[in-house]
């Protein structure tokens, strides 16, 4: 775990495990060039920022690409804001949107002994306090608390992410 021994001590007893963020695809984003766009996604909570592949003339990317954040506080949200690349001048924001973490650290507590796989432990609905297009599953699926959902875009004319979020326990942590 060389990873680990980078780490600032302080961190370490703080650090509560690893959030895997899945950003699996953009679904109609808008076009930021002559007729399409060039998408990456960034995704950033409290000190942290992490970001995707671009992926090229493409307004319906396929990223299936995993950003791991380091959790302290579950409270904090994580802002995820989509960008067109650009060469020769500054990327151009295609929208943005954020996401609590909290109700899936809930469901991470939960006594999960003797379920199914496939069981939802909570679901999410869509409103006017979130970025849901769709309603956000936690599920128990083998072994491991995973939740899927879809983010529609804001300020921006049209678009939104699918995601998947799956915790990481390290031995250091303290763990939820």
């Amino acid at each position: 775990m060389k990873e680990l021994d980078s780490i600032p001590k302080t961190l370490m007893e703080d650090l509560l495990g690893l959030l895997r963020v899945r950003v699996k695809r953009g679904v109609n984003l808008a076009v930021r060039d002559v007729r399409s766009s060039d998408p990456y996604v960034v995704i950033k909570m409290f000190n942290q920022k992490l970001k995707t592949r671009v992926i090229k003339k493409d307004v319906n990317p396929e990223w299936n690409e995993d950003l791991t954040l380091s959790i302290i506080d579950p409270n904090h949200l994580v802002k995820l804001t989509v960008f067109d690349h650009d060469t020769f001048s500054k990327d151009d924001r295609m929208g943005d949107a954020e996401f609590e973490i909290f109700p899936f650290m809930e469901a991470l507590k939960s006594n999960l002994s003797g379920i199914p796989s496939g069981t939802v432990i909570k679901r999410i609905q869509p409103s006017k306090e979130n970025f849901l297009a769709d309603e956000s599953c936690i599920t128990y699926v083998n072994g491991k608390v995973v939740q899927d959902m879809i983010l529609r875009l804001q300020n921006v004319e049209c678009g939104e992410v699918e995601l998947q979020l799956q915790w990481i326990d390290l031995p250091a942590a303290k763990g939820v």
